[in-house]
């Protein structure tokens, strides 16, 4: 319990549960691994602010996201679609019809978050451009966003853990399957995705039960503004809706998906979509410097956790404290196989909520577990879904986490939706413990 980087961890979380700033958490949290662990204050100091720049191309990402996200809204787009949605909401049906509605917004969110992980590679970037508009759609079907939450979070994790493509491309053949080769273990491409199968059915699993139990119930937030309350004020809105500045969004958002995939920058793809609406007239020049400060207003949080974040994993590399919690794993489970899948599988967790990424985490860990689970016997297929396991645990339900930034991001739009106890909380219970449940299966069956 003294290793430094269970001591970090735990007290990141412990810190983020009591509502303490993320970013002030990850801070204090570096601090304690690296000063338990023998480091001098100077020498902690110097590999957190040393690792600071790891983070500052995902942070520039997300402020030129957070840019595109407000030239979109003001281009009428969004609001079309939520107004769309709330005509066929209001008052309009039969119960049994909203039912059916509401059901088929969460299948479209769904739909939507997959896809922006391999079609229309964006990853979170559509999130606070899409899910702002339609809070009030969801008060008014009386959803529980912590429902939301579960939804776009599954939809960022599960895909890259089996489709070979997209970000999942990145996951399982760049990173994955590159660093297993690296470390003596001879498997093919076509076996990494295939393992990883049942431990994506517990991601599966946890989805249904948010669904159909945990968050079924309609919940109702704090009073807000009425919805299309009075048949004279969708006269307003409907003269909001410019078709040229429609057009000019929809190519934006073509042009803005084309120019990331060709230069593979999200930073130039954002750059692109932004010029696209400057150009046509929905945002004037002299307005582009308000524009751009509205939306790193908006993404500056997620930019500055993901920079701690950084930082924090590199005082957690410092301090070689993984692989001494590893080794320390070793010798004192003898050849308790069930018992090392398991705890290998915990130690990822632990490891992947404090750095806040599955990506980051597998160069970490392969090094240690590919010939820890060969000395135990584990076959090929067993190793693949415990490193590919250990290092998606956490992803879901850690603080620094895009995948859980980002659903934050949206849904917190108007301030009543808590990053630690609506998205950070609710998704590592229903996430992380069944994928550690479904990864120690695989790592016995397989």
């Amino acid at each position: 319990m003294l290793n430094p980087v269970l001591l970090s961890v735990c007290a990141m979380l412990a810190l983020s549960l009591m509502r303490i700033n993320v970013v002030v958490a990850l801070t204090l949290s570096a601090l304690i691994g690296g000063l338990t662990a023998g480091m001098s204050l100077g020498d902690t100091v110097s590999a957190f602010e040393g690792g600071l720049g790891g983070g500052a191309t995902i942070a520039l990402s997300y402020a030129m996201l957070g840019a595109f996200a407000v030239a979109i809204s003001k281009s009428g787009i969004t609001d079309l679609l939520a107004q769309t949605v709330i005509n066929k909401v209001h008052g309009r049906h039969p119960d049994h019809l909203t039912y059916v509605i509401k059901y088929l917004v969460l299948s479209l969110i769904l739909l939507m978050t997959i896809s922006s992980q391999n079609i229309v590679p964006v990853h979170i970037a559509f999130i606070p451009i899409l899910i702002p508009p339609l809070l009030s759609v969801f008060s008014k079907l009386r959803l529980d966003r912590r429902l939301v939450a579960c939804i776009l979070t599954f939809g960022l994790v599960t895909p890259y853990m089996v489709l070979p493509v997209g970000f999942g491309g990145i996951f399982l053949n760049n990173i994955l399957l590159k660093n297993l080769h690296d470390n003596g273990l001879q498997v093919t491409a076509g076996q990494v995705p295939t393992a990883m199968i049942l431990p994506a059915l517990g991601m599966v699993t946890g989805l249904l039960i948010a669904v159909f139990f945990s968050y079924r119930k309609p919940r109702d937030y704090a009073q807000e503004e009425p919805i299309v309350e009075r048949p004279e004020d969708q006269q307003p809105e409907k003269q909001q809706f410019n078709k040229r500045h429609i057009l000019i969004a929809a190519f934006a958002i073509i042009a803005t998906l084309s120019v990331q995939l060709l230069s593979g920058s999200m930073i130039i793809g954002s750059l692109a979509g932004f010029v696209v609406f400057t150009a046509g007239g929905v945002i004037a020049w002299k307005e582009t410097q308000d524009v751009f400060t509205k939306g790193v207003h908006m993404m500056a949080m997620i930019g500055f956790i993901m920079i701690a974040a950084a930082g924090f994993a590199a005082v957690m590399k410092a301090t070689g404290s993984v692989e001494t919690l590893v080794e320390m794993l070793s010798t004192n489970i003898g050849q308790n196989k069930p018992l090392a899948a398991l705890l290998m599988l915990i130690i990822g967790l632990l490891v992947t909520m404090g750095i806040g990424s599955s990506f980051s985490t597998i160069p970490i860990i392969a090094t240690i577990y590919v010939p820890l689970a060969i000395s135990f016997g584990f076959s090929s297929m067993a190793t693949i879904a415990l490193v590919g396991t250990a290092a998606a645990l956490g992803d879901a339900g850690s603080p620094a986490s895009d995948s859980t930034l980002g659903p934050t991001a949206g849904l917190n739009a108007d301030g009543k939706h808590d990053h630690i106890w609506d998205s950070v909380v609710p998704t590592f219970i229903h996430y992380n413990l069944p994928l550690i449940v479904f990864g120690w299966i695989a790592a016995m069956t397989l």
